[in-house]
């Protein structure tokens, strides 16, 4: 008989335990996508200091990111000339194999 309300105290103690858990996983991750909200958005409540450096500092990002992309274009340009240049070296080999094998056939049937 005493083994039925222990029983039942762990039930409930368990039951208890699960939803803590729940709250503070979920505030957990409330929390993670808050700041993850918050370094891509910045909050418009901060004072004109913060918004006049963040302007700074997202126009500096601008500068920087275009840089970026113009550096990471001209690699790709780059690149594309690289392929473009191997691709002709190799339909050039082509065209001397193909020139070699018509030889070679020719030879052949003589």
């Amino acid at each position: 008989m005493k083994r039925y309300p222990l029983f039942l105290l762990f039930i409930q103690l368990t039951l208890a335990i699960v939803p803590a858990h729940a709250d503070v996983i979920d505030d957990a991750i409330g929390n993670i996508q808050q700041a993850i909200n918050d370094a891509y958005n910045p909050s418009s409540d901060r004072a004109s200091d913060d918004d006049d450096r963040d302007y700074d500092d997202g126009r500096y990002r601008g500068d920087n990111s275009r840089q970026q992309y113009d550096d990471r274009r001209r690699q790709l340009e780059d690149r594309r000339r690289q392929l473009d240049d191997r691709q002709r070296q190799l339909d050039q080999e082509r065209r001397q194999l193909e020139d070699e094998r018509q030889r070679l056939e020719d030879e052949y049937e003589r």
